[in-house]
């Protein structure tokens, strides 16, 4: 890292003076002026239940009401990321507590509450499936009937007449031989339930339809084009097409996940649409961020694992059954994700997994920090822990003991990258003083120590992309294109010292973008912990290739070889002409002068666009063998000393490790 000039090094965050100051812009702070519209959403009273009738006579006539929206008006119009499995406005039925039956659209915000509640509407009642394991069951009550007949990804294997959205399955090897080797098999259930996000910023977006039928959103999003896509398909019978659609994000206070995809962010452009020339605001409150957005999805897990006496393990059963929600359009992704990986960072030769995304009349679940992999890593590190304690083996021994390398074989066939995971094994252990017991001085309290593996891959579709655009300015400084969000990882000044370290420019001179699908590039998501890595390459390519432009022009107006010129401090140089430096705010813009007076060059824009080429999800429904559906995997090992009290149960972190193999 000692070569690098900007990688590498603490750098002042560029948004920070921003952020601050309170000069920064979110979603809800944007100024429309006394033609702003607000929408208040009716919501359904029941989980489950068919809509009999909506009166909307009396909310009509609340002061300041411009109209009432429901399902009437936007008929089938289904959306999903990865199954169209969702709708704008409930249409016959209502399938979780919660879901948008109607819309009130007013003059300010609470005329539209108002006339919210007095909108009436009439269900009968329907029994509600609110657990995984009952959905389960062959006489449970179908929430999606028609589940056969929606639009989904080719690697999703929804079961026609059941409850499940989706079933990714995992064979490897032989594991009624590997169970029969083992000299010990431990089976056991584990839960986990579901969570909220809870970012600061609530869920809020701001649809205007203009006059020339442009449809702009601004949302707080992860997704800006990705929601360009959904708005798009959503709305295509008002005739809509991908260039009629823009999605600007603005500054997003916290994601983790819940402000990936499409929630109610589509519900602002749809009613753009009914309300032609203003601009419509939909706003969370922080009680329907909990219930009306994405939620962690819950799990029950079924996990069995046969060992040697030496710790070495046989075989893996792991049966995971995911309660998704209501609606799975981007919660099933979840699922197969986990099914794909749910041995954990072991070498297990004989693997049998069934990842298992089931309907129920909950709150639609979705991406969440982690994306099911810590959910389904408790219940495997506990069960190493246990086997550990009855075999008598160390329980980082144990882990070493099964560790994956590179080159082994993951569940579904490919092999391990580099992988750095016994390292991380090691120093962790080191660093927590495995092995040596802690003692409290008082004799009231206790001190353990534990100890867990980790690892995660970046859940993306085969054809993820980024792309950037960087464009100089007169002064040499930077502006950088692209479309990943800064949800409080650091990604717009990581962006920045990328291009800087290729184009020799500091960090505080370059601006990175906030995403507008209008004028910056693709990008798939901000998700799946691969920003930094895919837009950062794809930004480090649109630095090179700005990069040689500079060298092209200075090679053919200098007259000096390319192989000898370099970038640093702003200026162009020469490793053969030491006086040489050719400062880049004297040409990136206007070109170079040469003798005969003419022009040479002109503005500098660079390009770059990064893809993973070599990942695939062609391979085998039934065991999942033959594809290469994961980019790779971040490995780590992180332990804790804690102490807990024993007469209150207060505990206590003393000491917390994590060494993690970050690429």
């Amino acid at each position: 890292m000692e070569n690098y000039r900007n990688v590498g090094k603490s750098e002042v965050r560029i948004d920070g003076r921003e952020k601050i100051s309170g000069a920064a812009i979110y979603t809800a702070d944007i100024d429309f002026g006394p033609n702003l519209l607000h929408a208040f959403i009716v919501e359904s009273t029941e989980a489950s239940a068919e809509i009999v009738s909506i009166d909307v006579d009396e909310a009509l006539k609340v002061d300041g009401v411009l109209n009432v929206f429901t399902g009437k008006d936007f008929p089938n119009y289904q959306f999903g990321l990865y199954m169209k499995d969702r709708f704008i406005f409930a249409q016959d039925k209502v399938r979780f507590y919660g879901e948008q039956v109607a819309a009130v659209v007013a003059r300010c915000p609470k005329a539209a509450k108002k006339a919210a509640g007095l909108v009436k509407v009439t269900y009968k009642k329907l029994p509600a499936v609110l657990d995984q394991m009952e959905a389960l069951k062959d006489d449970s009550v179908l929430i999606h009937p028609d589940l056969e007949h929606y639009e989904h990804v080719p690697w999703f294997f929804p079961k026609a007449k059941t409850n499940i959205a989706h079933w990714r399955k995992v064979r490897k090897g032989n594991t009624e031989k590997g169970f029969e080797e083992a000299d010990f098999i431990l089976e056991d259930s584990y839960h986990v339930p579901r969570y909220a996000h809870c970012a600061i910023e609530p869920h809020c977006a701001i649809g205007k339809f203009d006059l020339s039928g442009r449809l702009t959103v601004w949302a707080t999003s992860q997704s800006p084009h990705t929601q360009r896509h959904i708005f798009a398909e959503a709305l295509a019978p008002l005739g809509l097409t991908h260039k009629d659609v823009r999605v600007i994000a603005p500054h997003v206070g916290g994601g983790f996940g819940g402000k990936a995809g499409v929630t109610m962010e589509i519900l602002a452009a749809a009613l753009a649409t009914k309300c032609k020339g203003d601009p419509v605001k939909v706003q969370w409150s922080r009680e329907q961020d909990f219930y009306n957005t994405y939620q962690r999805l819950g799990v029950v897990t079924n996990l069995k694992i046969g060992v040697k006496n030496n710790g070495k393990i046989t075989a893996l059963h792991h049966r995971i059954n995911w309660d998704a929600g209501a609606y799975v359009e981007y919660g099933a992704n979840v699922v197969n994700a986990v099914g794909l990986s749910a041995i954990g960072p072991y070498k297990i030769d004989n693997v049998s997994i069934d990842s298992v995304c089931i309907y129920t009349n909950l709150p639609p679940g979705g991406a969440y920090r982690g994306f099911g992999y810590s959910e389904f890593l408790f219940g495997l590190e506990s069960h190493m822990d246990r086997i550990a304690n009855h075999l008598g083996i160390d329980a980082v021994e144990l882990r070493k003991i099964n560790g994956i390398r590179e080159g082994d074989t993951t569940a579904y066939g490919a092999k391990m990258n580099p992988s750095g995971l016994h390292e991380a094994i090691d120093r962790v252990a080191k660093e927590i003083e495995w092995g040596k017991k802690a003692i409290s001085k008082d004799p009231n309290k206790v001190i353990g120590k534990g100890f867990s593996l980790l690892w995660k891959a970046p859940a993306m579709p085969p054809n993820a992309s980024s792309s950037a655009f960087i464009k100089f300015n007169e002064d040499a400084s930077l502006n950088i294109l692209v479309s990943g969000m800064d949800i409080g990882q650091g990604y717009l000044t990581v962006m920045a010292q990328i291009a800087g370290e290729v184009l020799g420019i500091p960090t505080n001179k370059i601006r990175t973008e906030n995403p507008d699908t209008d004028r910056n590039p693709y990008e798939w998501q901000t998700v799946a912990s691969h920003i930094t890595w895919s837009c950062g390459n794809a930004v480090k390519k649109a630095a090179i290739d700005a990069r040689e432009q500079i060298f092209d022009l200075v090679e053919r107006t200098h007259h000096l070889h390319r192989e000898t010129l370099y970038l640093e401090d702003e200026k162009v140089k020469c490793t053969q002409h030491a006086s040489f430096e050719l400062p880049l705010a004297d040409f990136v813009i206007n070109g170079i002068q040469v003798k005969d007076g003419t022009f040479k060059g002109g503005p500098i824009l660079g390009r770059g666009v990064f893809m993973p080429e070599f990942s695939s999800s062609n391979a085998d429904p039934e065991t999942s063998q033959g594809g290469h559906p994961n980019v790779h995997y971040t490995v780590g090992a992180g332990a804790i000393i804690l102490e807990i009290d024993k007469e209150t149960g207060k505990m206590k972190i003393l000491k917390a490790v994590e060494a993690i193999d970050a690429g």
